[in-house]
């Protein structure tokens, strides 16, 4: 089942097109509804607002956040937790983590997207 799983994985690929008027809840949605897994933005070590937008939390975190990057975000099953996280810290200057899809339970920065959904 796991080769299955992975091709599977590989197949499923979203592509968010992140505006800096978007709030946070809203890209959060998105990536739940993409990958039955909760993105998790924060701001500086408190998780984040989500009524707040990538120009508001730019606003109030002393970390500059890129609100106007033009880098196109591909993000794919297949893709192991850390190398999200580590996409939105690069592309966007914004801290993020990965849950579970109830928001409670981290998953592992090895696991694919897709392997964590199946958890």
């Amino acid at each position: 089942m796991g080769l299955f799983d992975s091709i599977k994985d590989y197949f499923n690929n979203a592509e968010f097109s992140i505006a800096p008027n978007k709030k946070l809840k809203t890209i959060s949605t998105e990536f739940k509804n993409a990958f039955n897994l909760s993105l998790i933005f924060y701001k500086g070590n408190m998780i984040a607002d989500g009524d707040l937008t990538l120009a508001g939390l730019n606003r109030r975190t002393s970390k500059e956040v890129h609100t106007t990057s033009k880098e196109d975000v591909k993000i794919k099953g297949s893709m192991k937790v850390k190398d999200v996280e580590d996409l939105f810290e690069k592309t966007y200057g914004v801290k993020v983590q990965i849950k579970d899809a109830t928001g409670k339970t981290l998953i592992n920065n090895d696991f694919t997207l897709g392997k964590g959904s199946r958890l």
